[in-house]
């Protein structure tokens, strides 16, 4: 959730807390009255007017709060959080504001809020294996593009079961997906070639192995998902247990470099989930310039799961944008030539998955 605030004074600021928190209703008590307090009092408005005009907004500075009440510098803002008691968190969340002003305001401006750590195991595992099979690799090295702590590169990792019966991954691990299926072709039940490498790439990578990092992973979850966060906490652990190559770098510019990072006996597998949503459309385009352009000599694979449009290179399917689901293409590229499929839909950020490849391996059109 974005919300724009211009740097023209406190009634705007209060005017787009209110709106934040009447939008987060639905979601979040807490976050609901917490916004609305911070709208209602003057100081906590003239605080959060001084702030940059980036880190002026309700989602920043609230994940700074956050991350106060995590590291045990607001007491009594982790105490309301837990008690899930709105009163006292918005009462908390301007005492904590305004006593350690300067603090949220530094957490604001130089961390940026992460909503998109996608739990897209489920998706991914089939389409990697699929872009594996296409090729005949038999050992691959996964990058993944824009992922807030590259998260999906834990895919060959973790167990995950479809509701059809199927079960990919490994079946001890501690972390646990699910997936409802859609229609009538069931995902195949390959395995994974062997992972060699693995890279994440974004401009605020953050490591789950730092302690401030993986806080501030947990900052940006709100307090009532206590599920996604007994989640991420099974993740953190996970990630940390085999660190991967961390670039912060732009992605298109460093794709090159992560690729090179892959040796040459192995498949380098570039997946997207939701990154390229965050580009301008001339950016998209580059992307997959410099993906051809990366590629070289040796075959590199691109896993995308994005909205309907979002992956230019693929094609809808007669899907219409802004339709409510992502495309799950897979795209060879080989000596500047691109061969891209899609090869599945899914829902509600990987909750729920079609497969479309049939048995035979064809790819349903």
């Amino acid at each position: 959730m974005k919300t724009a605030i211009s740097p023209h004074g406190k009634d705007t600021v209060a005017m787009a807390y209110r709106r934040f928190g009447k939008a987060a209703a639905e979601r979040s008590s807490l976050y609901e009255r917490v916004a609305i307090a911070l709208s209602e009092s003057p100081d906590a408005q003239r605080v959060i007017g001084s702030a940059p005009a980036r880190s002026r907004r309700p989602a920043s500075i609230l994940a700074a709060l956050h991350d106060l009440a995590l590291s045990g510098r607001a007491p009594e803002l982790a105490t309301a959080y837990a008690a899930r008691d709105p009163d006292a968190a918005g009462r908390a969340a301007i005492e904590a504001l305004l006593r350690m002003h300067e603090a949220v305001v530094a957490v604001a401006a130089r961390r940026t809020v992460r909503s998109d750590v996608a739990r897209c195991y489920a998706v991914l595992y089939p389409a990697v294996a699929e872009a594996a099979r296409r090729v005949g690799a038999v050992a691959v090295g996964l990058i993944d593009i824009g992922g807030a702590a590259s998260l999906n590169l834990n895919v060959d990792r973790v167990a995950i079961t479809y509701d059809d019966g199927t079960s990919l991954g490994d079946p001890a691990s501690p972390v646990r997906q699910s997936c409802s299926m859609v229609g009538r072709i069931p995902v195949p039940a390959v395995l994974l070639p062997t992972v060699v490498a693995k890279v994440g790439v974004d401009k605020d990578a953050l490591d789950p192995a730092d302690t401030e990092d993986a806080r501030w992973l947990r900052a940006c979850m709100w307090p009532e998902e206590r599920e996604r966060a007994a989640l991420l906490e099974k993740e953190i652990i996970l990630a940390a247990t085999a660190r991967p190559l961390l670039m912060r770098a732009d992605p298109i510019e460093a794709l090159h470099d992560a690729i090179a990072h892959v040796p040459d006996m192995a498949l380098p597998i570039v997946m997207t989930t939701w990154a390229l949503s965050r580009l301008s459309g001339d950016r998209r385009s580059r992307f997959v310039d410099r993906l051809v352009g990366a590629s070289g000599d040796r075959l590199v694979a691109w896993v995308s799961v994005e909205g309907v449009g979002g992956a230019r290179s693929l094609p809808t399917l007669g899907d219409r944008r802004a339709s409510g689901h992502s495309l799950v293409g897979v795209t060879i590229v080989e000596r500047s030539a691109r061969r891209a499929e899609v090869v599945g839909r899914c829902w509600s950020r990987g909750r729920m998955f079609e497969w479309l490849v049939s048995d035979d391996r064809d790819p349903t059109r």
